[in-house]
C-alpha cells in the first residue's frame, strides 16, 4: 500500500460566510462524539460572519480530539473557529477521504499530536502530515460505498427512532397536557386541571440519589471493572445502552457510587448536558453530577417522569444556580412541584409507552452493533488487508 500526505489531496476550508443559523450552525458543543455527527445548534455566536463549509466538506472538532468529532456535510453552513473544514482536491473521493479521517487510527493521530493538557487541540501542521492511502479513485469509491452502507443502515435507523420518541411525545402531550386521556369525557375540571389530580412537591413521591467517583489511585476499579459507570456527558435524553468507562463492585463500595436499577430515570445536574435525561438500559452506576430517581410507592412511573421532567426542563435550567456554570441540584429539584394524575392513568400511560420504548431500544442495539462492524471493517479496507 502506497501512502500520501493529507496535504497532497485536501486543504484547509478558510472562506467565510454571513450565513449563521440554527439549522447550519456547527460548533464542537453541537458535534456528537464518536463520529455520531451533528445536531441542531442552541446558540449562535455574536459575530457577523463564521467559518463557512459547504457540501461534501468534512468537518473535524479541534478540541479534545478523543472524542472523535467529526461529520460529512451535507449542506451549505458556518461553523465556529474550533472546527476544521477539510476540503478535498479533485483527485480524490470526498467520501472515502471522510471514512480515511473517521478511522481511529487518525483520531488517536491527532491526539497524540495535540497540544494542551485540559483542553488539548489538534495541530494542523500535523494533521496535514497524516498518511493517505494512494490508491486509484476507483477503488476510492467501492471502499467509500461500502461503509457507506452501514451509515445509511444506521440513520434510517435514527430516523425511526426519531419518529417513535415523537410518537411517545404526542401521546404524552394528547393525555397529560391537553387532557384528552381515556375517560376525560366524564372528568370533572377545577383550575384548569382534572379534579383529582394533585399537583405536590417531588420529594413527596420520588427518592432521589446521585452518584459517585471511585478513587483513580486505585486502577483496578476501572480496568477490571464490568458495571457501566454513567458521566452527566453521556445523559442526551434517551436510553443508555453503554458507557465509556466500567467500575467494580470494590469501586462502588470505595466511594459514594450506588448501584442503581434497570430503567431508572436519571437527570444531568450541571455541566454541558445540564436538565438532559436517560433511561438506564441494565443496572448502572452514575457520577455525583447526576441525579437518579426512584418511585417511593409501587407505582412503575418511569416513562411518565421522564416526560414530565422533559416538559418543566427550561424552568429547571430557569431556577438552577451558579454562574460561569449553572447547577442543579437535589434539594432544589425535590422541592420542585409535579403534576401527579391518579395512579392507573400513570400505569396505562406507561403500558401504552413501553411497546415504544423497547423498539427504540432495539434499533440503539442494532445501531451499535452496526457501528462495531463498520469500525472493525474500515481499518481492514484501508490498509488492504480486505480486497474490494
Amino acid at each position: 500500500m502506497e501512502y500520501k500526505r493529507l496535504s497532497d489531496c485536501a486543504f484547509w476550508g478558510k472562506d467565510r460566510t454571513d450565513n449563521i443559523n440554527y439549522e447550519s450552525y456547527i460548533s464542537t458543543e453541537n458535534m456528537i462524539k464518536d463520529k455520531g455527527g451533528v445536531t441542531i445548534a442552541s446558540s449562535l455566536p455574536d459575530s457577523k460572519t463564521a467559518l463557512a463549509y459547504r457540501p461534501n466538506d468534512i468537518l473535524l472538532s479541534n478540541i479534545r480530539p478523543y472524542f472523535r468529532k467529526i461529520w460529512y456535510a451535507d449542506k451549505n453552513g458556518s461553523c465556529s473557529n474550533d472546527v476544521l473544514v477539510v476540503r478535498a482536491n479533485e483527485d480524490i473521493d470526498s467520501k472515502f477521504l471522510y471514512y480515511v479521517l473517521s478511522d481511529n487510527n487518525f483520531f488517536n493521530y491527532d491526539t497524540v499530536t495535540s497540544k494542551g493538557t485540559k483542553m488539548p487541540r489538534g495541530t494542523q501542521t500535523a494533521i496535514m502530515k497524516y498518511l493517505v492511502p494512494d490508491i486509484n479513485i476507483g477503488k476510492q469509491r467501492k471502499i467509500a460505498n461500502i461503509l457507506s452502507a452501514y451509515d445509511n443502515l444506521i440513520e434510517n435507523n435514527n430516523k425511526r427512532i426519531r419518529l417513535l420518541e415523537q410518537m411517545a411525545e404526542n401521546l404524552y402531550k394528547e393525555w397529560f397536557v391537553r387532557f384528552r386521556f381515556p375517560g376525560y369525557e366524564d372528568t370533572e375540571f377545577e383550575d384548569g386541571m382534572p379534579r383529582d389530580w394533585v399537583r405536590e412537591k417531588i420529594g413527596l413521591h420520588y427518592n432521589t440519589c446521585s452518584g459517585g467517583t471511585p478513587s483513580r489511585t486505585h486502577e483496578e476499579y476501572y480496568t477490571e471493572g464490568t458495571i457501566p459507570w454513567v458521566k452527566t456527558g453521556e445523559i442526551k435524553d434517551g436510553i443508555i445502552i453503554h458507557t465509556d468507562e466500567c467500575i467494580t463492585e470494590a469501586g462502588i463500595k470505595g466511594s459514594s457510587a450506588k448501584l442503581l436499577p434497570q430503567g431508572a430515570v436519571v437527570m444531568a445536574m450541571y455541566g454541558v448536558n445540564i436538565g438532559m435525561l436517560a433511561y438506564l438500559d441494565s443496572e448502572m452506576t452514575c457520577n455525583q453530577a447526576c441525579c437518579v430517581f426512584n418511585d417511593k410507592n409501587e407505582i412503575n412511573s418511569r416513562h411518565y417522569l421522564f416526560h414530565y421532567l422533559y416538559s418543566i426542563r427550561d424552568y429547571l435550567l430557569l431556577i438552577g444556580f451558579g454562574t460561569a456554570q449553572q447547577n442543579l441540584s437535589q434539594d432544589l429539584i425535590k422541592k420542585v412541584k409535579i403534576v401527579i394524575p391518579p395512579a392507573e392513568l400513570i400505569k396505562e400511560f406507561d403500558k401504552q409507552k413501553e411497546p415504544l420504548y423497547q423498539t427504540i431500544r432495539a434499533l440503539m442495539m442494532q445501531n451499535d452493533k452496526l457501528i462495531k462492524q463498520r469500525d472493525a471493517l474500515l481499518p481492514r479496507l484501508m490498509s488492504g488487508k480486505l480486497e474490494v
